[in-house]
């Protein structure tokens, strides 16, 4: 089984995913937009993206929240929830992908991917709609994780690990964590796990270029 990823924050998720459950799986670097490869990774996943876990069959699974939800089945794992709390896990997962972190990605795509791959200027509207998004729902995370240490009230599951996903990169990002102090003592716990702290460790993993700002 391999699970080929790159440095970006969905990729980055997989890995961590993976080597947090233990799962058996080699890892591979991979560049899909090089003219070398890009037939072979358009034929596993037609949106042309990493993450892919391509299974012992030949079977290609894409999107890291699938691929989190295959290897936790593989490790016959609770980190991804089932039974009664899987309903508490998915909401936390949806209000993640359409609110926190898509307000992460906004102000990150403008502020560092547009300027390291030389897509033009930062576009600062875009930036202050992202911000805007961030800061409505950094509040309502901030306000939750008052109360517990983890989204889900019986301890830590992927839910957390896909609202962190673009947390690695705040400081580059400019992302404001430090306002919410629940927000940073929760990266704080993510932290001191290593998988998520590093999930590349060992693994050839070449650095994301520079933005150019």
């Amino acid at each position: 089984m391999k699970l080929y990823f790159s440095r970006n924050y969905n990729p980055r998720l997989a890995v961590a995913t993976a080597r947090y459950l233990g799962v058996p799986v080699e890892f591979e670097f991979a560049s899909p937009f090089d003219p070398v490869h890009i037939d072979h990774f358009r034929a596993l996943n037609p949106n042309h993206r990493i993450p892919i876990l391509l299974e012992d069959d030949g079977t290609a699974l894409w999107e890291a929240d699938a691929i989190a939800c295959r290897l936790s089945q593989l490790a016959g794992s609770a980190f991804w929830r089932t039974g009664a709390m899987e309903p508490r896990m998915l909401q936390w997962l949806s209000w993640a992908n359409g609110d926190f972190v898509a307000g992460c990605d906004k102000v990150h795509f403008e502020r560092v991917t547009r300027q390291r791959y030389g897509h033009g200027p930062i576009r600062t509207h875009y930036v202050e709609d992202g911000l805007a998004l961030f800061h409505q729902s950094a509040a309502i995370l901030d306000a939750h994780l008052a109360n517990q240490n983890w989204l889900l009230e019986d301890g830590i599951s992927y839910a957390d690990f896909r609202a962190a996903c673009v947390l690695p990169f705040a400081d580059i990002a400019g992302l404001p964590v430090a306002d919410y102090p629940n927000i940073t003592a929760w990266l704080a716990r993510l932290s001191a796990i290593e998988a998520w702290n590093d999930p590349f460790a060992g693994l050839e993993a070449p650095a994301l270029p520079a933005p150019a700002i």
